[in-house]
């Protein structure tokens, strides 16, 4: 079976991706490692669980999910009419896992042998769903349970808890996995629909990585996926609520069995819905960049903290950007909140005032990119954010680029834009009270 190749390419990186497009429009990302035991393989949708309102064209009926759907049908795939897949994995030497987060779902594998049947094994599970009555109530009560299990886990319920105060209308406020009550809802005739829908090769991407011949591998897929007779199908229009620019609450507080405090604070990114692809890239490195320089390690504010003793090595940061939302969070354990909440407000405003010098902002530049570089020594890293990209419409391979064009005098605008003291949110676990 003839296949054609177009190579992604970046000189700076020394990697090379073989991209195969995949009839009916699939695409299949292969980068070869020669000399590498391991081989890495990942099969993806672009269904996450913010993606519970959509309708396919030319149809103009939109469908509406309760929460909980893509997160529910990623743990259905892996039951069907021949048993349990992890069991077949591991008699083929392979370790299988799968993930949900807002925005994909993904099913992967690793192994060191049988590589060629532990990949047909991957696209045939993925491609070959079974529901029943009776396997989605026993799955029902299966993530209820785990459910009720992340509501009393401390740091998931910090994160969703401040999701939730900054966000009004967005999914992203919603836990991935839903609720008991919302995955009630969900039926086979459900799951079906969404999973022909978000399923269909067009919606998927492929990406292999290890010591592999690209056109064999290609022709394995594309035989595997020309033998189920797909249709072209047209695309899938997602709705999402309108967001108000006003975050929802200043404060939220819970209570639960930790033994210090835990402490978010989060911004919510107005402009975020306005950026597609290279734009997008552009403002998530140039905050990570931001984060780093206000609040990384390396700096005196973080030192002066842990001496404090209002920080440990699990404080942190992160900025999150994708096409319909994006956020700032920073914060950890600690033994004073209310000290830690005015310390870092009070860095912020001093950032906006005073600016970032060139020497910090140069430091923390070369400081990420050398970090980047490294992690692609990691196959699950490169297979993974290659695909998270790609469904967000650009490339992996151009983030030293970017990163290397993002300007000091834009990271100081975006400091004041961004991080608004006048427009954040926290987040609080407590420890429980007695009585």
């Amino acid at each position: 079976m003839k296949t054609n190749y177009r190579l992604i390419e970046n000189k700076a990186l020394q990697e090379s991706v073989y991209h195969y497009r995949i009839n009916p429009g699939m695409d299949l990302y292969i980068l070869p490692r020669a000399g590498y035991q391991k081989k890495y393989a990942i099969f993806s949708t672009r269904f996450g669980s913010i993606d519970n309102s959509f309708r396919v064209e030319p149809e103009n009926e939109i469908t509406a999910l309760p929460d909980g759907v893509a997160h529910f049908l990623e743990h259905k795939l892996f039951e069907d009419e021949q048993g349990n897949v992890f069991d077949r994995f591991a008699a083929l030497g392979a370790s299988a896992n799968a993930f949900t987060s807002f925005t994909q779902t993904t099913y992967l594998f690793s192994c060191t042998a049988n590589f060629e049947q532990n990949l047909t094994e991957l696209l045939n599970f993925v491609q070959d769903p079974y529901f029943t009555e009776e396997t989605v109530s026993k799955e029902q009560g299966i993530i209820g349970q785990e459910i009720r299990m992340y509501e009393d886990h401390p740091h998931w319920r910090v994160f969703f808890n401040l999701l939730e105060s900054l966000y009004r209308e967005h999914p992203v406020r919603n836990d991935i996995a839903g609720t008991v009550e919302s995955i009630s809802g969900i039926t086979p005739d459900l799951l079906y629909r969404c999973y022909n829908t978000f399923y269909h090769p067009s919606n998927m991407a492929v990406f292999l990585v290890g010591d592999l011949e690209p056109d064999r591998v290609a022709a394995l897929v594309e035989e595997n996926l020309s033998a189920r007779n797909y249709k072209q199908m047209g695309a899938i229009v997602r709705y999402y609520p309108e967001e108000p620019e006003a975050i929802m609450k200043e404060k939220t507080s819970q209570e639960l069995v930790v033994s210090e405090p835990i402490f978010y604070l989060g911004f919510k990114d107005n402009v975020i819905n306005k950026l597609t692809g290279r734009d997008l890239m552009h403002r998530e490195l140039l905050m990570e960049l931001i984060l780093d320089t206000l609040f990384g390690t390396s700096e005196m504010l973080y030192n002066d903290l842990y001496k404090a003793d209002l920080i440990d090595e699990g404080f942190g940061f992160e900025y999150a950007a994708e096409s319909t939302y994006g956020y700032t969070m920073i914060g950890g354990e600690t033994k004073d909140p209310e000290r830690l909440h005015e310390q870092i407000i009070k860095e912020i405003k001093k950032a906006q005032k005073n600016g970032i010098s060139e020497e910090q902002f140069e430091r923390h530049r070369r400081k990420i990119l050398g970090s980047y570089i490294r992690k692609f020594d990691s196959l699950e890293f490169i297979a993974n954010n290659f695909l998270a990209y790609k469904f967000r419409d650009t490339d992996l391979f151009e983030l030293p680029g970017v990163l290397n064009e993002v300007k000091r005098e834009e990271a100081l605008a975006l400091i004041g834009e961004n991080l608004n003291p006048d427009r954040h949110a926290v987040s609080l676990i407590l420890p429980l009270t007695d009585g």
